[in-house]
């Protein structure tokens, strides 16, 4: 437990810091030059895109911390590397729009880290089902994001086209692997706690 905590913590300061290998890998489409609004305003939806994938990296080192079966386990600390890409992803594309991460990401993390752990000490199915039940809203978020963008972003958009797809597959597997349907009360309160995620970090 202690070398999981530890690498926890090594795995929180990595990714607030933005210290990842590179990768040039990174989802491209035409993009022609955009207004200074538009930059801005496509700077802000990568900032909160940005900073959901610091929660979802923070969520499933969470539960993987706290996880009972080995196997859950390793699909929890695979998917949390697979999320390391996004993270990439994002923070090259802020950088690419002259903006910055979000301050609040420390906040973030360290929130949805405990919320992780809280759902893999009840249990590995409340756990996948709380994995499902996130993907879920993740994947219209980003949906909603995607709309948003200005017409002009296409490599933004690209971004979070293949996020979306990486993202649905994650909450497909848990699903399959008896994740437990998570209540509708449960989910507003997911949904409550991602919108507040979502206004503070567009701007800071």
């Amino acid at each position: 437990m202690i070398d999981r905590m530890i690498r926890v913590f090594d795995r929180g300061l990595r990714t607030v810091a933005g210290i990842h290998p590179a990768t040039d890998d990174v989802p491209d489409a035409p993009t022609s030059d955009l207004s200074g609004a538009e930059k801005r305003r496509a700077g802000s939806l990568m900032r909160v895109n940005h900073t959901g994938e610091v929660c979802a990296q923070a969520l499933y080192e969470g539960q993987a911390l706290t996880a009972r079966d080995v196997k859950v386990r390793s699909a929890m600390q695979q998917a949390a590397k697979e999320e390391v890409v996004h993270l990439v992803w994002c923070r090259k594309r802020l950088q690419e729009l002259d903006t910055h991460p979000s301050v609040l990401d420390p906040i973030f993390f360290a929130t949805s880290c405990a919320l992780g752990a809280l759902a893999g000490a009840l249990g590995d199915r409340v756990s996948l089902g709380f994995i499902a039940a996130t993907e879920d809203q993740v994947v219209e978020h980003l949906d909603r994001h995607i709309d948003q963008l200005p017409q002009g972003d296409g490599r933004s958009r690209a971004i979070l086209e293949r996020m979306r797809e990486d993202e649905l597959r994650h909450g497909t597997s848990a699903e399959k692997a008896g994740g437990l349907p998570f209540p509708m009360p449960l989910r507003r309160l997911m949904t409550s706690f991602s919108r507040i995620m979502t206004e503070t970090t567009y701007r800071i």
